[in-house]
């Protein structure tokens, strides 16, 4: 699944695509807005973790993943 994260302050946001579910995205986010943790952790699907501080989080998108194009466009 696709997840945009969007960072105060920063211009661009963080874009990750993770085997996470939603639910498990859905609760992890959560719990870093609620305090209960001072990182919002996200690991994406090749390992790597992406780590950012809960009090800069902007938003949240969560999606399902893009399909990626193969090949030349119809004409």
């Amino acid at each position: 699944m696709e997840i945009k994260i969007g960072v105060q302050h920063t211009p661009r946001e963080i874009t990750l695509e993770s085997n996470q579910s939603t639910d498990e995205v859905e609760k992890v986010v959560a719990e870093a807005l609620a305090g209960e943790s001072r990182l919002l952790s996200l690991t994406d699907e090749r390992g790597r973790k992406v780590l950012v501080p809960a009090d800069r989080l902007a938003y949240v998108e969560i999606g399902e993943p893009t399909v990626r194009k193969v090949g030349f466009g119809a004409i």
